[in-house]
């Protein structure tokens, strides 16, 4: 049975659902959840915690180690999946056979179809609205969003861990806001804007830096002859955002002010631009990293001196940070009003892409004048010149995907605390903060297997359990030897996953095995082995005689010949590269260092040339 769709979700349960004892579930505000009108009683903040993530999931599947990461963080206890059992088992019993909560592959599914859940409602008005809105149907508009705005209790999963508290959190909470900012919108249109003063005069004084709302309260107020009052609003403002922030007011409320001035009506709102590669049609796995990029791009800076809100996506190649931060870039859009924008910054050799042809691109998909591509030809400075002057002042979101170092990014970064940025690398840069850096390992066994089955399908993995075990552990947990993987089993339904294991499991046939379509495992690891100093890939295929590790500079030296100064400059570069881990110091304190299996075999099946000496 599959669940409701969240539009399915939003309508009744039936003519007379309370009557007829369906449940109500909710999320926006303490989690709870009733029958017929009357309180279930939920006891703890974990059995609140594990419902609203088998919710939030909409019928998909959840896998132990994201209940876990909801319930104990990094900290598990060594019962985890015992009192996890517990807690649904409870749940079972408290809600009864109005919802089936059972058991699927490494995880758990909640079917809630016949319940009704507010968020569903929420977002399917909030989407209405939106949609009547962008029609000019202001007064629909205006009834959908208020509707939407009702389905809110109070702060969103107000009695949860703080684990989930602060992964979702800020995700429900900016959607409300853009609601409210869409109700004001639609009343303004309305010319409502009388009666809307005193809610943006209590709005405001609750959240004084909030541009946007300032911004439609000097536009209620001008409207209403009250301009000296709006002036007032904007000094307030001003005021606040420098001592607060040491900015100065955003494009929106500049704008509205300037418009006061001149009395002038607000014009519609400029439509934000979008440059995105598409998300995955498979995300799995990687649900708390996702959850914990947003909370850092979408958390509001605040105090003197705010800075820039960046974030930084590392690991080795193939380990699915492109595609984590399409998920995320996508599900942050929203809280970017002036556009998200992507560029990459490597061509499709692996080479460091220009950065005037990069600056040239961005400029044209923010819609920069001139003739950028002649001036890209000849003039870096102009071409960053330009960059910072059209993004000053916005609401951005900038992603650089596939950085090879910190001066790659000079001249692309984002300015002032407005705007925010997102980069991958298969390195550490010193341009982003270590705390909001997120390294990508690879993949546990149940999330992998939830991976493949978003491909091949569950029925296929449950015939098969024992191969696809198989397959997984061929693959080591990298995403893209997954992807890879699955998309050859789908794509010959009925051939035996054993078939497709037995070739991984020869080490000959395993990396061509690993290639299907424009998915190749070995040219992806090919291609980061070009952006190596020739030195360095000429050692990588003698190195692999010392075996998976963890070994040391002193060990690879030996292998390969070198001083152990120069195999430690050596490894620290794979390190840098992404083709190798690095690992706390041993018993005597050296550093210790340690091959994935499949860039292992990739090492040790590449031909071996004379080290230069």
């Amino acid at each position: 049975m599959s669940p409701r769709t969240a539009e399915e979700a939003a309508e009744p349960a039936g003519p007379d659902a309370a009557a007829s004892g369906a449940l109500a579930f909710r999320l926006l505000g303490p989690v709870s959840v009733t029958r017929a009108g009357v309180a279930i009683p939920l006891s703890g903040a974990k059995i609140h915690t594990v419902l609203a993530v088998l919710l939030l999931a909409r019928g998909a599947l959840v896998t132990d180690s994201r209940l876990s990461a909801a319930l104990w963080a990094d900290a598990p206890p060594t019962t985890s999946n015992a009192q996890i059992y517990t807690y649904v088992s409870r749940l079972r019993k408290t809600l009864g056979n109005h919802v089936q909560i059972f058991r699927k592959g490494p995880g758990y599914v909640l079917d809630a179809r016949d319940s009704e859940v507010d968020l569903f409602s929420f977002e399917r008005l909030d989407r209405l609205g939106r949609q009547a809105l962008a029609e000019n149907r202001h007064e629909e508009a205006g009834r959908l969003l208020g509707g939407a705005l009702d389905c809110w209790s109070g702060q969103a999963l107000e009695n949860v861990t703080e684990h989930l508290l602060r992964c979702e959190r800020p995700r429900l909470e900016f959607l409300r806001a853009q609601a409210l900012e869409r109700r004001i919108e639609a009343d303004l249109s309305l010319g409502r804007h009388r009666s809307l003063v005193p809610e943006l005069l209590s709005l405001v004084a609750r959240h004084p830096m909030d541009e946007n709302l300032r911004a439609h309260l000097i536009t209620a107020l001008h409207r209403s002859d009250r301009q000296a009052e709006a002036v007032q609003v904007y000094a307030e403002g001003r005021r606040i955002l420098d001592e607060q922030l040491g900015v100065v007011p955003g494009q929106r409320l500049s704008e509205a002010y300037l418009r006061m001035l001149r009395g002038e009506n607000a014009g519609p709102p400029r439509r934000p631009v979008l440059l995105l590669p598409a998300r995955a049609a498979a995300f799995t796995g990687r649900t708390a990293e996702a959850a914990r990029l947003r909370s850092l791009l979408l958390r509001r800076p605040s105090g003197p001196g705010a800075r820039l809100r960046a974030a930084l996506v590392t690991g080795m190649p193939g380990s699915g940070k492109t595609a984590l931060a399409a998920e995320v870039a996508h599900g942050c859009a929203e809280a970017f009003p002036d556009g998200v924008v992507h560029a990459d910054l490597q061509d499709a050799d692996g080479a460091a892409r220009p950065p005037a042809a990069v600056l040239a691109e961005l400029l044209a998909a923010l819609g920069g004048t001139g003739d950028t591509a002649r001036t890209a030809r000849h003039d870096l400075s102009e071409l960053v010149r330009r960059y910072r002057a059209r993004i000053a002042d916005s609401r951005l979101l900038v992603v650089l995907d596939d950085a090879s170092g910190d001066v790659q990014l000079t001249g692309l970064l984002p300015v002032g605390p407005d705007s925010a940025l997102l980069v991958t690398s298969r390195t550490r840069l010193t341009t982003v903060p270590t705390a909001h850096t997120m390294s990508l390992g690879p993949l546990g066994d149940e999330d992998a297997v939830a991976l493949l089955a978003e491909t091949v399908g569950d029925d296929r993995v449950r015939a098969e359990p024992g191969a696809v075990r198989d397959v997984v552990r061929h693959c080591a947990g990298l995403p893209l030897a997954l992807r890879i993987a699955g998309a050859r089993l789908a794509a010959r339904p009925h051939r035996a996953v054993a078939r497709f294991a037995d070739r991984l499991a020869d080490p000959h046939t395993r990396l061509a095995a690993l290639s299907y379509g424009n998915l190749d495992l070995t040219r992806t690891f090919g291609r980061a082995v070009t952006r190596l100093s020739p030195a360095t890939a000429a050692v990588l295929p003698w190195l692999a005689s010392v075996g998976p590790g963890p070994f040391t500079a002193l060990l690879a030296a030996e292998v390969t010949g070198l001083t152990e100064t120069e195999a430690e400059h050596t490894l620290e570069e794979l390190v840098d590269a992404g083709l190798l881990f690095a690992e706390p110091g041993g018993a005597l304190g050296e550093d210790r260092y340690r091959f994935h299996p499949l860039v292992l075999l990739h090492a040790d099946t590449t031909p071996r040339r004379a080290l230069p000496r």
